[in-house]
């Protein structure tokens, strides 16, 4: 079991991996399971919350990867490419885990914070200023381009990693009033208005890419890293916060949140069936003052 556990490696091996496998390794075989079939579902399982952990750009810590906190982040918007059955193995296979390895709360200290790195949290309009002008000075065309339009696609349309990958040019329309419109493919299917700011920034892309791939249109492998690759690939300038798509569409999320906009829209546009997913978001919201409250709540009909 021992060597078994030692010499796996996830089919699609995401960049993340190399970083991430010792930790995970260890994890599981500390887990002790007893079958070889048990050991891969407890290793796809940990993998899959890893990589997810690395992208949002937290260390690399089987104890955060495993508070309950960050299970039902990750079962939340982190495995959306499965089905409501595969999203429940994963919670109940973590959890597993988190028993066998540390115990049901994570005993021998608190687990780290997630709130100095939360991918809930939004960011400030002056670090998505530094983005814009950190992506448009990098070093290649390719990398200008692809980070511009990630910034595009996560900022002004909301959407996530899984969701980016397979558009095409033809996905992005330009309507008579100059509004930009994205068809989103896939399980979550829907039409998303661009906002105003990243309108020329997708009409250029699409043009770019003409019937080929929105992002990366030269790149025809279409995998799970086919974002964080190049993210990866781009020069860090320790100044400006680094780019995590989940971060972009909670910051998404959150302005039309505070701008008030019906929910039935809000839920439609996120491609989201429930409100469970927005609470995580409450704690970034703005607040109202006592006098601004009374008003709003004076004045509802």
């Amino acid at each position: 079991m021992e060597r078994r556990i030692a010499q796996y490696r996830p089919s699609n091996r995401p960049p993340a991996w190399e970083r991430v496998a010792d930790e995970v390794r260890n994890t599981i075989a500390r887990a002790a399971p007893t079958t070889t079939y048990r050991a891969r579902d407890l290793l796809t399982a940990l993998t899959r919350i890893a990589v997810f952990a690395d992208q949002q750009g937290h260390p690399v810590d089987a104890r955060l990867w495993l508070d309950p906190a960050m299970v039902e982040h990750f079962t939340a918007i982190g495995c959306t490419d499965v089905g409501e059955a595969s999203r429940a193995n994963y919670r109940a296979a973590l959890t597993t885990i988190r028993t066998a390895v540390f115990g049901p709360d994570l005993p021998g200290g608190r687990p780290i914070p997630l709130s100095g790195s939360d991918p809930s949290q939004p960011y400030t309009p002056h670090q998505k200023a530094d983005l814009w002008a950190w992506a448009g000075g990098q070093s290649t065309a390719e990398l200008r381009r692809g980070l511009i339009l990630l910034l595009a696609l996560g900022l002004g349309c909301g959407l996530d990693t899984h969701e980016i990958i397979p558009l095409r040019g033809p996905d992005v329309r330009t309507l008579e009033d100059g509004a930009t419109v994205v068809a989103v493919r896939g399980n979550r299917s829907r039409l998303v208005i661009c906002s105003r700011p990243f309108e020329r920034t997708l009409a250029e892309a699409a043009a770019h890419a003409g019937t080929s791939y929105l992002f990366r249109p030269a790149s025809f492998a279409r995998k799970s890293n086919t974002v964080t690759d190049l993210v990866y690939r781009a020069a860090h300038d320790p100044r400006v916060p680094r780019l995590v798509m989940g971060r972009c569409r909670a910051t998404w999320l959150i302005e039309r949140m505070d701008a008030c906009i019906p929910l039935p829209v809000l839920l439609a546009s996120a491609g989201l069936d429930s409100l469970h997913a927005l609470s995580r978001l409450l704690p970034f919201l703005k607040s109202a003052s006592a006098d601004q409250a009374r008003t709003i709540l004076r004045e509802m009909p």
